[in-house]
């Protein structure tokens, strides 16, 4: 212990940036986990929506017209603040959101979940890995 403390009083900078990266490795880790328990796969998605999920498409109206989740229901940012109030009965029920890439799912479960929802969940990879598993979408 007496060698550490005479290694961090000579080399100062060192110790500090040896620190700064632990800390930094920390943070990555921490927030890779939780994104991975918000986060589910297309086949974890299609057991979700049999037992009665709502799912959520966050992409533009156009985008949703094009080719949707079976059942999904668009949803824009402003929508999505309002949230707690217009899908009060769903708040112990499982909501998956999902955009094109995963990109905005993981703010999305964030902000569900500050507004009371217990049980919410973002696609992992988005659309774009619900077609990479040649998966069906509606148009209708």
């Amino acid at each position: 212990m007496d060698r550490v403390l005479e290694f961090v009083s000579h080399h100062p900078w060192l110790a500090a940036a040896t620190a700064l990266l632990v800390a930094l490795v920390l943070v990555y880790e921490m927030r890779a986990r939780s994104e991975s328990r918000v986060g589910v796969s297309p086949q974890e998605l299609i057991r979700l929506m049999n037992q009665g999920a709502l799912v959520l498409d966050l992409r533009p109206a156009e985008q949703f017209q094009a080719g949707h989740l079976s059942g999904a229901r668009p949803m824009n940012g402003e929508q999505l603040l309002a949230a707690g109030d217009t899908l009060k009965k769903h708040k112990e029920k499982a909501i998956v959101v999902y955009d094109d890439s995963g990109s905005v799912g993981a703010a999305a479960v964030r902000q569900l979940t500050a507004q009371g929802f217990t049980r919410a969940f973002m696609l992992r990879g988005g659309l774009a890995a619900w077609r990479a598993d040649n998966l069906p979408l509606s148009r209708a």
